[in-house]
């Protein structure tokens, strides 16, 4: 909270600083150029009453007569003295009397506005106006420190609510840091600081996703590994009371099942974190496919596709698939390779096993993914179609789970980098 208050003063105080700098600048800009200004400004007075009174050798009262109409005309009080200081003529009170400013500023003794011109003729000439009259560059500044005292008072709430926005902000990321990673942060406005919050919204969301599929991951795979320990503990057990090659083969059969599913969770874990593309070749899909045929023994049809990408996880993808479709499915298992409409490689591997619901087609993909009332002896699905999964999101393809026409199902995947 004090940060925050430090950052609402400081950016409240750098907009006030500027705006009294802007003034001042503007008043010593005036002051700088206000020789020229004022100048003209006091001159132009001077040139006037030059105009209304007649030159000194006219008679004394065509003077006073001008006098007079100076004073009328600016509801005030004239004096005219002559170069030597001599009163030539008065309308009204007479102003030679009192202190007068040689620059014309009002008389501070006395409190009044007497102001003196002098006419190029060595004449001077005496005023109290009834108008109002200052100069200008006071005005100029009073203005202007009222435009920076307005700005000042409107741009506070402004400010005010920009440093609240940043402290929710700041709040969210200490709770997010704390453990607490449901927080989310209002998203208001379309600003850098609203697109900071949908950023920090959107990691949040993705690392909540992340930790929860690893805690997941981490559940599953411990409940998924005790049952082949339990195995493999019991049939120890008989073995070293009675051996034979039965309760040997379990025991190799159960090792192999730990290190598959091992490997599995290794694999997983690397696909997270490894580079895209890190081992990317390129690679001849129908000759792979051919290998992993022959060694399950599948039927295998097709043409020549060309991909580049990691010719070790393309290998593993069509592993899982087959072996799933051995595991879950029912002969024949029928491969293929081909392309789709738009030339991206394709492949498919299609069973006659009883097939799955529509509901299920989607989550067999998840890791571990058992359906309800499957007996734990039966089995899930592991990790092998959500590696499948990971592998074609890796070489930007996707994996889909069909029905078949007469029974089964049909994996197809597409991949999204052809060869040239």
């Amino acid at each position: 909270m004090i940060l925050a208050r430090s950052l609402f003063w400081r950016i409240y105080a750098t907009l006030l600083a500027s705006l009294i700098l802007a003034a001042a600048l503007v008043a010593l800009l005036w002051s700088a150029l206000g020789d020229s200004p004022m100048h003209a400004w006091r001159e132009m007075p001077v040139r006037m009453l030059e105009a209304a009174i007649p030159p000194a050798d006219i008679p004394p009262g065509a003077v006073a007569a001008a006098a007079a109409r100076l004073a009328a005309a600016v509801e005030g009080e004239v004096t005219v003295l002559d170069a030597g200081g001599h009163l030539v003529a008065i309308a009204g009170a007479d102003l030679s009397r009192g202190h007068i400013d040689e620059q014309g500023e009002w008389d501070g003794r006395r409190g009044h506005g007497v102001w003196r011109f002098r006419l190029h003729d060595g004449r001077s000439v005496l005023a109290r106006f009834g108008l109002a009259l200052r100069r200008p560059g006071w005005h100029v500044l009073a203005a202007l420190l009222a435009v920076a005292l307005a700005v000042g008072v409107a741009a506070l709430p402004i400010v005010a609510r920009l440093t609240h926005r940043l402290e929710r902000l700041r709040r969210g990321v200490e709770q997010w840091g704390g453990g607490d990673l449901s927080v989310r942060v209002p998203v208001q406005g379309q600003d850098e600081i609203a697109a900071v919050a949908a950023s920090f919204n959107l990691a949040v969301g993705r690392i909540q996703a992340l930790l929860d599929a690893h805690r997941a991951l981490l559940a599953n795979a411990s409940h998924e590994l005790r049952s082949p320990l339990a195995r493999l503990t019991l049939a120890t057990d008989v073995w070293q009371q009675a051996p034979s090659e039965a309760r040997h083969a379990e025991i190799a059969r159960n090792l192999a099942e730990l290190d598959q599913l091992i490997g599995e969770i290794l694999l997983a874990s690397r696909l997270e974190h490894a580079e895209p593309n890190a081992a990317a070749e390129h690679v001849d899909l129908l000759a792979l496919a051919a290998e992993e045929a022959a060694r399950t023994g599948v039927a295998l049809d097709g043409e020549i596709v060309n991909t580049v990408g990691d010719p070790k996880l393309l290998r593993r993808m069509l592993r899982n698939l087959l072996e799933n479709a051995a595991k879950h499915g029912a002969p024949p298992v029928e491969l293929h390779v081909g392309r789709t409409a738009d030339g991206r490689p394709r492949i498919s591997v299609a069973d006659r096993g009883p097939g799955l619901p529509d509901g299920e087609r989607e989550r067999i993909f998840e890791p571990f993914y058992r359906p309800a009332g499957r007996r734990e002896g039966a089995g899930g699905w592991g990790l092998g179609l959500s590696l499948v999964r990971q592998i074609a999101a890796r070489h930007n393809g996707t994996v889909r789970c069909t029905a078949r026409a007469g029974g089964g199902s049909v994996f197809v995947v597409e991949l999204g980098r052809p060869a040239a």
